[in-house]
């Protein structure tokens, strides 16, 4: 493994991320300038950090093997949060180091999980950099899983590769072309959504920052009432409709700009996912409209409804209201959707809509061949393959899923939790969603009370969900450290 030249790329990172300090620092000189002093620190602090990285291991080699990109890509995300976590901890927030990288993780990893309140009243800066943090991690998301993850063939997202061979030269010129088509098209997105935001009531300011969080399915707002606090259905629709689109590929509003018609009818992610979220929610809008008795009109218990499952389903995390009082039919419904998440090539973390097709798939041939021992099955999804690597990754992935369920629940309840909240915290992390059930970490709590172990074992749970476990867990291997 190529160490000197991964370090090198980091300390190159983390300088980048210093520079993007100065935008939130903009926005404080606008407003309050209260955090004027936590940004320039925090920025001299990254800045000088990473150009330490950068001198003490320069290397004239620029380009990582894909062996290489599991430190790489692991290692730049530990450090970066460890950085951003800084404008947090030198603020006027008082707030302690752990709550600062818990913050941070959940922001980059595009969780939306928060340890604040007060947020109606905080400073504008650091509003802002919570918002920059989710946008800029949701570029991060696009490159990993366009350029990073089907390279290194983790849990079967070789599936997604660019190209029909991971080793051919033409790869990576053409997930490059695919990655910085697609950023586009996230800014287009985002500065749509802005737009719609602010038509539909919105101030400048809460339209930019909550679209800067919309699209990349994280979730954070401005309001500890989230979008709650705003009192307009107009409002709440547009982000039914832009928290679903990220949840869809985004490398699919590329093939639309490329009119690659052929590729987008093979697609079946996008249709299967949009068919269970009108189920679930047409199913639970009704359940709740009998529940009280159909009074009034269907559209406010549709609209109520469709808020806060497409947030958890595009593992956005926003909430306009507390699920939690609508009984305990919902919070089943919700328990069991917070690990599922979006379509893969989306922001949206979670297991994958591909991953359930695949396990689908899977069963299906496994039970044909139960019936009839000789006949041949060739699995296919989207048209492709489905070699048994692929299904070997998904099973893998999905396997080590429920493995470690268990484990870090148990490891929350003995840091001091409860077992409802252990079970929903590990769900919500590991799936990047941002809310999860119960009163204390629930759509109207947050994660402040927990101890402070829960809050590291949750940021950790944040990490492997984002990187997708094995990424990770490869590291830990004797073999990934030989050259």
């Amino acid at each position: 493994m190529n160490v000197r030249t991964t370090l090198f790329l980091c300390g190159l990172v983390l300088m980048l991320f210093g520079l993007s300090m100065f935008a939130p620092l903009i926005v404080n000189f606008m407003y309050d300038k209260r955090e004027t002093l936590a940004f320039v620190y925090s920025s001299f602090v990254t800045i000088f950090s990473g150009a330490l990285l950068t001198f003490a291991f320069y290397s004239d080699e620029k380009k990582l093997k894909p062996k290489d990109m599991f430190l790489f890509t692991t290692l730049s995300w530990i450090l970066v949060c460890s950085y951003a976590a800084l404008p947090f901890y030198f603020s006027t927030l008082n707030i302690s180091y752990t709550n600062a990288f818990f913050e941070t993780m959940s922001g980059l990893t595009t969780t939306g999980s928060t340890v604040l309140s007060g947020l109606d009243y905080m400073p504008r800066g650091i509003l802002f950099w919570r918002s920059l943090l989710q946008w800029i991690g949701g570029i991060g998301i696009i490159v990993l899983a366009i350029a990073i993850l089907p390279v290194l063939q983790i849990g079967g997202m070789q599936l997604f590769s660019t190209e029909s061979s991971d080793n051919s030269d033409k790869a990576l010129p053409k997930a490059k072309e695919v990655v910085i088509a697609t950023v586009f098209i996230y800014t287009i997105l985002t500065t749509l959504c802005a737009i719609f935001y602010y038509v539909a009531g919105m101030g400048f300011y809460d339209a930019l920052t909550h679209a800067m969080t919309t699209l990349p399915s994280g979730g954070y707002s401005n309001y500890d009432a989230s979008l709650g606090h705003f009192k307009s259905p107009f409002i709440q629709w547009v982000a039914v409709i832009f928290m679903t689109i990220s949840a869809t590929p985004l490398i699919f509003y590329y093939h639309v700009y490329k009119l690659d018609y052929t590729t987008i009818k093979k697609d079946t992610q996008i249709p299967t996912f949009l068919i269970a979220l009108l189920t679930v929610i047409g199913t639970l809008s009704f359940w709740l409209w009998a529940k009280n008795g159909f009074v009034d009109n269907f559209e406010p218990f549709v609209r109520r409804v469709a808020v806060n499952v497409a947030s958890v389903v595009s593992t956005t995390g926003y909430a306009s209201e507390d699920y939690n009082l609508w009984g305990h039919f919902s919070i089943a419904i919700f328990l069991f959707l917070l690990p599922c998440g979006g379509c893969t090539g989306s922001t949206a973390g979670g297991i994958k809509m591909f991953r359930f097709g695949i396990l689908y798939i899977t069963i299906k041939k496994h039970i044909k061949q139960m019936i009839s021992p000789h006949m041949v099955y060739i699995p296919k999804y989207n048209d492709k393959v489905v070699t048994d690597d692929v299904i070997y990754g998904v099973l893998v992935f999905i396997a080590i899923f429920i493995l470690s369920t268990g484990f870090f629940t148990i490891a929350l309840c003995l840091s001091g939790v409860d077992v409802l909240t252990a079970l929903s915290g590990w769900f919500t992390c590991f799936a990047n969603t941002g809310p999860g059930a119960g009163d204390i970490i629930g759509p109207a709590g947050n994660f402040a009370s927990l101890p402070s172990a829960s809050k590291w074992i949750l940021s950790t749970a944040m990490l492997f969900g984002r990187l997708e476990f094995l990424t990770i867990m490869a590291l830990f291997l004797p073999n990934a450290w030989k050259e």
